[in-house]
């Protein structure tokens, strides 16, 4: 027995805990927590732990901000969210919340954010024995006929409890007598009515007046009641009550009806005659005071018509107790209940309430991140009640519904872009099924938050810039600037110089840029001279996580300035000086060429435009200075009168804006013929061992260039060979500059290389491939297997380059192109050269003794060809002024006659390789002359 005992304990034991998981269970997935107090309880009384059954610790409830959702009114429950516990807001009064409602229960919204959770707590309010019954009227008065018969029934007003169930009015008692006993009716709902039952016929004449106690009790314990004093006079006989048509009196009314409308009749007869028969209606005592608002009764005609505003959000139904009472002295009273049915009308908007995300929404929220929550209610019914909810504008957001009816989660519906739209105004409208539909509309203002996706993005890509040379050390040159479309620190953009590693670009160091705004400042003065072109790299940054940044390259360009003077190179002195002396027989020729002033300027363009000028001579009558070429030739032949020393000093200057000059000193000595040959193989002698010495060491030097030569063609085809090959313009350095007047550079693009030869040029003169003025234009022979074609026999010319030394080459024209200056530089225009297929070929050389390496240019014209001299030159010359070789004072004249003694037009020839060949003629001469001589002594 103990052990079946034991084992049907366990069972049970088993059961229960099954059944409470199963309670606990349901619970959950039904996301609503229950709680019960007492009503009247103070402010601060604990209601219960929701931490502890959402099963969240104290720092997660805080941190994710948990609260509860109310309107405009204080909620009657508040949450400390340091411990979780629900606590009374404020002394609460069921009777005031719920009415005399069996049920009270407050549902309250709580909302869990980040992410967005909606829980629903339940409070039921418990009744308290706090109120005693009352009735109406603490005296009533009732008129018995003496005729009356046992069993007849007088009904009572009855009392009223404020609260409810168990605690309202739960029994009357009357106080003792022998004609009169108690009935109570239970109606339901709270409501017992009570009625006197006459046990014992009525005598007027022992007692006219019978003072009766009626008691009502509540079910309090202790009970509380309330008293009512019943007086009944007695009267003489009316024996006959009124009786109503029918049984049962219903009819239906629209809600909203207007006043004085008639919602029924009730009609009752009275079989006695007089005053006993006549028939009067009135509501019956226990009709409430809400009921008497709305409707009225015509105590003649027994019309019930409508006296105050019919909800039937309200209530959908009343009964009301009607009396049929006649006039009689002792008045005889029939009760009758009739039932009014209220017919709903679609009188109700929706209503929309909205508990909102409470930040602004991130940018890069993924699709179906809830936004807000939509709870939609519509107090009407059936179909007047149904409601459809949805977003009316065209947004990125939808609703979702819910697990419960009328609620919505407005969540995004794609990737939202701040930088496109930084706020949304999301229209919620709530429309019900009634016919007509009613609707509601809720607006929602969701603000996007920024996220740092956007780079910031330079306003050129890439930067272009020309600095003049000599600036300002320290002075700013110039900016860069950058925009980010992010917005707050996301935006603010840094800027700083990309400075590479392993001193690849040392240029780097001696520049500084403000990380605010972005201008660079120059920590030192450039030289054109020494640097044309250079390029490095900005970076932009900006503030936000994770930080983003973005590079632009930044090509500058040195532009020339006029500030090197011209250099004399011949004469030259044994000190140093600018001076010389040269010694020319007395039986020249006018136009004898006397010598030349060679002089050299480091600048470029009308910069190194030299031009010649005498500025002191002995007489005027005898040399003369060409402008362009440098070169001094006799006027007139001289005569026995003219001085045998004469001094000429001769002024240089350049082109530019600013100009620079420098002065060479001449001393022209008149000898006898044999002093002068004599002097001359004296010279000569001196100058051939000069020039074996000379040539010597100048094989040393080019064997040393040949070897740096080749490493730097090594190191530009691998260069060339790791960059793309499809660029528009290369600038090569000045590998072949050693310090003489001409130098090349080489360009390349496309298909072509081109090679401009003449001094130094700035790199901020930008070569247009595919123009025709003045570059040379060479195949590409590392890009073209095919073996260059062979120059027209028309179009050839050899320059020899000398400095110190002798150095030959050979350039063959293609075609011609013009030198487009960069922007803000003068453009120089080389002349254009025709094929010999034209008929107009020609032939290019300097003339004899144009400075070192020949300055000056000559440009034969083929027979026939066009472009006839201006009449003011010479047969076969041209202005200067239209054939100008950039970065030296080249001038290039041309002749159309052919032949002649110093025509030299087949080849270019610079320095002092044309004065030996002069020398060697005169000493040629000389020896002929003394062979003649001793001919003539033979004879």
């Amino acid at each position: 027995m103990e052990q079946r005992r034991c084992l049907t304990w366990r069972t049970r034991r088993i059961w229960i805990v099954y059944i409470l998981v199963l309670v606990l269970v349901w619970k959950t997935a039904l996301g609503q927590f229950r709680y019960s107090i007492s009503e009247e309880n103070t402010e601060g009384t604990a209601v219960g732990n929701i931490a502890k059954d959402l099963g969240l610790d104290k720092a997660t409830l805080k941190e994710r901000g948990y609260r509860i959702v109310s309107g405009s009114a204080e909620p009657p429950f508040r949450v400390n969210t340091d411990n979780g516990i629900l606590y009374v807001n404020r002394k609460i009064d069921r009777e005031e919340v719920c009415d005399r409602n069996k049920m009270c229960v407050i549902d309250l919204k709580t909302v869990l954010e980040n992410p967005l959770e909606v829980h629903y707590v339940a409070v039921e309010i418990l009744d308290v024995n706090d109120h005693a019954p009352i009735f109406p009227e603490k005296e009533n008065t009732l008129e018995i006929s003496e005729s009356a018969l046992p069993g007849a029934r007088f009904q009572l007003q009855a009392a009223r409890d404020a609260d409810s169930g168990s605690l309202s009015v739960q029994q009357y008692k009357l106080s003792h007598n022998e004609h009169f006993r108690l009935e109570v009716k239970d109606r339901g709902e709270d409501r017992k009515t009570p009625s006197l039952v006459l046990q014992k016929s009525l005598d007027r004449e022992s007692v006219k007046t019978h003072v009766l106690l009626l008691t009502a009790f509540d079910g309090g314990k202790p009970p509380r009641s309330g008293n009512m004093t019943i007086i009944v006079n007695v009267s003489d006989v009316n024996d006959n009550p009124p009786v109503f048509s029918k049984e049962a009196y219903s009819a239906h009314l629209k809600e909203n009806s207007p006043f004085g409308t008639t919602v029924i009749q009730v009609n009752a007869t009275d079989l006695d005659e007089g005053l006993n028969g006549e028939v009067v209606y009135s509501f019956g005592n226990d009709v409430e005071a809400r009921v008497r608002e709305r409707f009225d009764l015509n105590p003649v005609t027994g019309e019930i018509i409508v006296a105050g505003q019919i909800d039937f959000e309200e209530s959908g139904r009343y009964e009301i107790d009607i009396q049929a009472s006649d006039k009689g002295a002792a008045t005889m009273t029939t009760d009758k209940i009739v039932i009014i049915n209220i017919i709903d009308v679609n009188d109700n908007a929706p209503e929309i309430e909205v508990t909102s995300f409470s930040h602004a929404l991130p940018e890069n929220s993924k699709p179906g991140t809830t936004v807000a929550l939509i709870s939609v209610k519509d107090s009407d019914s059936d179909l007047n009640g149904k409601v459809v909810c949805y977003v009316s504008k065209d947004a990125p957001f939808l609703l979702a519904p819910s697990l419960q009816s009328n609620m919505y989660s407005l969540v995004t519906k794609q990737v939202l872009d701040r930088e496109q739209q930084s706020q949304y105004n999301v229209l919620i409208v709530a429309k019900d099924a009634g016919k007509p539909s009613l609707s509601s509309e809720k607006s929602i203002n969701i603000v996007i938050s920024d996220v740092n996706d956007n780079s910031p993005e330079f306003l050129q890509n890439p930067y272009t810039f020309y600095i003049t040379e000599n600036n300002s050390p320290g002075a700013s040159i110039f900016s860069v600037a950058a925009r980010d479309n992010d917005e707050g620190s996301n935006a603010l953009i840094s800027y700083l110089i990309l400075r590479e590693r392993g001193g690849e670009n040392t240029l780097t160091s001696f520049l500084n840029i403000n990380s605010e705004n972005g201008e660079i400042v120059a920590l030192k003065s450039f030289d054109f001279e020494m640097l044309k072109t250079f390029q490095f790299q900005v970076v932009a940054s900006d503030f936000g996580t994770p930080l983003l940044s973005n590079n632009v390259t930044v090509n500058v360009f040195i532009l020339d300035q006029n500030d090197n003077a011209p250099v004399i190179l011949y004469p030259l002195s044994s000190n140093g000086s600018a001076q010389g002396v040269e010694e020319i027989p007395r039986n020249v020729n006018a136009g004898h060429l006397v010598t030349k002033v060679r002089a050299y300027d480091a600048d470029i363009g009308y910069n190194g435009w030299l031009l010649f000028s005498l500025q002191e001579v002995t007489d005027h009558s005898l040399f003369a200075l060409d402008r362009y070429t440098g070169q001094i030739r006799t006027l007139r032949s001289f005569t026995e009168t003219d001085e045998a020393e004469h001094k000429l000093l001769i002024l240089v200057k350049d082109n530019g804006n600013v100009s620079l000059s420098a002065t060479a000193t001449v001393i022209v000595k008149l000898v006898e013929p044999k002093e002068a040959f004599a002097a001359s193989d004296v010279k000569s002698a001196a100058k051939d061992d000069e020039d074996s010495n000379v040539i010597f060491y100048l094989m040393i030097s080019l064997g040393a260039v040949s070897v740096l030569f080749l490493v730097s063609i090594i190191v530009l085809i691998a260069m060339q060979c790791s960059k793309s090959t499809d660029y528009t313009s290369k600038y090569l350095p000045e590998a072949n500059y050693d310090g003489t007047l001409c130098h090349s550079i080489q360009y390349r693009s496309g298909e072509k290389r081109y090679m401009l030869v003449g001094p130094r040029m700035s790199i901020g003169s930008t070569i247009v491939p595919g123009s025709h003025g003045n570059t040379l234009v060479l195949p590409d022979r590392r890009r073209t297997p095919e073996e260059p074609k062979a120059p027209n026999s028309d179009w050839r010319y050899s320059a020899s380059l000398r400095a110190g030394g002798v150095m030959q080459s050979s350039v063959h024209m293609e075609e011609s192109s013009v030198m487009q200056g960069a922007q803000g530089v003068l453009v120089q225009n080389w002349p254009t050269a025709s094929s010999a297929a034209d008929g107009e070929g020609g032939e290019v050389s300097p003339p004899m003794g144009a400075g070192v390496d020949s300055n000056s240019w000559h440009f034969r014209y083929g027979p026939g060809g066009p472009g006839a001299p201006p009449q003011h030159l010479k047969p076969g010359e041209v202005p200067p002024e239209a054939f100008i070789i950039p970065g030296s004072p080249a001038i290039i004249s041309i002749r159309q006659n052919q032949g002649g003694e110093d025509d030299k037009s087949d080849f270019i020839t610079f320095g002092k390789k044309e004065e030996a060949k002069k020398k060697k003629k005169k000493k040629k001469e000389k020896k002929d002359k003394k062979d003649k001589g001793k001919d003539d002594g033979d004879e």
